[in-house]
């Protein structure tokens, strides 16, 4: 069969799926891949029965504690305890590839995902191009011109958008599509960002990041671009129009607005810098993506660049899991927090947002009657919480908060308030890479060099991580991101949660858990938060799993290319769809004279600068000058890619 014929028999059956759909009126779905799917189907054996606000429970411990009244308080729901067993592990591992908590409606309905240069049509044409084969990386048709700064994507033109199929798949990892009657829709999962096809086998790793990714990109080809506005350089937001107080190209007198064509262009433009790989996490208004973690998470706490998660249920990892969908899948619970995050005027924050919506019900008109809040409100799926997510809140909202960025938590109807995101902490911390093929002889030297050179310093533990938070000034990596949170002190409450056994929607009066924290786990925590007089900094990564993790630090700057002559920085790498070289990569990390020409490459790229992308920092060198030679760097290197389970097996993850 031709790729025409068989390209319209996909298409055809489609079709008539979608009739089908339609006519049950509801439907959505998300692949889940079978076991036999995966490269990386082992997984550590459940060890650990509770984890009480971070602190992991033995079974033979529990058992203990659980013979007498004092230790079955501490094993308590109201203690903030949760229980770990095989079923929420499996829970876990649903969530992480088919929950989006709600997100498909601001992704759809608001920023418009579905209505800018790439279609629903178009994304299923190039899956079914595929014929089976999977891809790293979905290239898929322009459906009509767009313009990013000084660059015009073609109708038609191939767009590399790092989304991933796998071998046999005919749907994309961590996308999940709805039917509401007719209104089709888009969420995204965990997995979109954290499980990835390897492309040798077109099999699926479970916790590998989507290193190609290309989030910034899909992001400036959405309809309305402006609602992530908030996690970019855009000055534009802050002026405004010539003729107050009438909205630009209305005749009504709403809002006086920025005007819109000048926030939109310019959102496009600090987006589409992220590097593929990399994600905005921060809402700082400040152009500042990271590189897309691994969940290789066992023992890896604290969690985020920052290390700014680290409070609460798995020591932190729970944290992280809900506030990727309680603060970044929905940038209308922000307006609240606006005036001291933005100094912002609410009204005029989701003016902007709103604006430009995809969905004519969701589009605020300055010359219309209704306020943007009251627009929001009259098409709001989850009334009883501030956006459009479905989120548990807690009293103190829109106070920041250790646990949570802003006193909510995303949780699924019919189970515990933050049930899922505990769950899938459960799963992630189960998961390890696959086994790697490294020469044993050269992993042993490699090992000794490790230590000779003093990485053991900070790389130390089952994960090769103290769990440390480094000052910016001592690591000497870009800082913009490690003040990413310093804001948020100004309305900061103490840190709590919601009983764990707390049912969702809440009731009227749940039981509220405060969370110790003080002495030098408070010095830290303000550190990774760049609060409490400090100016920042970067935790110390775990090392579990760094052949799958490439580009390195933060910033995704230590990268370089299977070619180290031409390929050097993401200007060399990622911007040119080229996937960085784990061990060359790793080489520019250690090696001084390496390290300067990517540095140098990323200095001299327009689009890095605009995503402060260095590659500087972490000057810790084992090369020449620190009498390192190069067979004993290659050891080393050989290693650091051998790292595939935690270095104590005893450890209990």
């Amino acid at each position: 069969m031709g790729w025409p014929r068989r390209i319209l028999l996909t298409a055809g059956l489609a079709t008539v799926a979608a009739g089908i759909t339609l006519g049950l009126g509801r439907f959505s779905y998300a692949p889940i891949p079978d076991r036999a799917d995966l490269l990386n189907p082992d997984r550590y054996p459940i060890q650990t029965a509770f984890d009480v606000l971070g602190r992991r429970v033995s079974r033979a411990e529990a058992e203990h504690l659980n013979g007498t009244e004092a230790g079955r308080r501490e094993l308590s729901a109201a203690s903030g305890a949760v229980a770990i067993d095989p079923a929420m592990v499996e829970r876990g591992r649903q969530a992480f590839y088919q929950e989006t908590f709600g997100n498909e409606v601001f992704l759809t309905d608001v920023m418009g995902m579905l209505d800018g240069g790439l279609t629903p049509t178009e994304v299923a044409l190039a899956v079914a191009r595929l014929g089976g084969q999977g891809t790293t990386n979905l290239q898929v048709a322009m459906a009509r011109d767009m313009r990013i700064g000084a660059r015009t994507y073609r109708k038609g033109e191939l767009v590399p958008t790092g989304l991933d199929v796998p071998k046999g798949g005919a749907f994309i990892i961590g996308i999940r599509t709805f039917s509401d009657r007719g209104h089709l829709r888009m969420g995204i999962t965990c997995a979109l960002c954290h499980a990835a096809v390897d492309p040798s086998t077109g099999k699926v790793v479970e916790g590998a990041p989507n290193t190609d990714l290309n989030a910034g990109l899909l992001m400036a080809l959405a309809k309305n671009s402006s609602a992530y506005f908030m996690h970019a350089s855009v000055p534009e937001a802050d002026a405004k129009p010539a003729a107050e107080p009438e909205h630009a190209g209305s005749t009504g007198t709403g809002l006086a607005l920025p005007d819109a064509g000048a926030v939109e262009a310019a959102t496009k433009v600090q987006v589409a810098s992220w590097p593929p790989g990399s994600f905005d996490s921060s809402a700082d208004r400040v152009t500042n993506p990271t590189s897309i973690p691994s969940s290789f998470s066992a023992h890896g706490e604290p969690y985020s660049w920052s290390g700014r998660e680290a409070v609460g249920p798995f020591a932190g990892l729970s944290s992280l899991n809900n506030n990727v969908h309680a603060a970044n899948s929905d940038t209308t619970q922000l307006a609240a927090a606006a005036p001291w995050l933005f100094g912002m005027d609410a009204e005029t924050y989701l003016g902007i947002v709103l604006r430009g919506a995809a969905t004519e019900s969701f589009r605020y008109n300055p010359g219309a009657s209704l306020k943007p809040s009251e627009v929001l409100r009259s098409v709001d799926p989850t009334p009883a919480s501030p956006g459009l997510n479905s989120y548990a809140v807690l009293p103190t909202y829109p106070a920041t908060n250790y646990v949570t960025d802003n006193g909510l938590f995303t949780s699924v109807p019919g189970e515990p308030v933050n049930h899922a995101n505990n769950a899938m902490s459960a799963f992630q911390n189960l998961l390890h890479p696959p086994p790697t093929r490294q020469d044993a002889a050269a992993v042993r030297a490699g090992r000794a060099v490790f230590e000779k050179v003093g990485c053991g310093a900070c790389h130390a533990g089952p994960a090769l991580t103290n769990h440390r938070i480094i000052p910016e000034a001592e690591i000497g990596t870009e800082p913009t991101r490690a003040r990413a949170g310093a804001k948020m002190e100004a309305r900061l409450s103490p840190p709590s949660l919601f009983a764990t056994d707390t049912p969702f929607p809440l009731p009227s009066d749940p039981v509220i858990v405060p969370v110790p924290l003080s002495g030098e786990r408070l010095a830290q925590v303000q550190l990774a938060w760049g609060q409490g007089g400090t100016a920042g900094g970067y935790k110390v990564p775990n090392l579990v799993g760094l052949a799958w993790t490439a580009p390195y630090l933060h910033d995704s700057g230590i990268a370089v290319g299977p070619d180290p002559a031409t390929q050097l920085g993401v200007p060399g790498t990622l911007y040119r769809g080229i996937a960085p070289d784990p061990s060359n990569s790793l080489r520019s990390l250690v090696d001084r004279d390496l390290r300067s020409k990517v540095i140098a490459a990323n200095k001299s790229s327009d689009t890095a600068r605009i995503a402060r992308v260095t590659g500087e920092g972490h000057a810790y060198w084992a090369d020449a000058g620190a009498g390192v030679s190069r067979p004993e760097q290659d050891a080393l290197i050989a290693y650091l890619l051998s790292i595939d389970t935690l270095t104590e097996p005893a450890a209990t993850p």
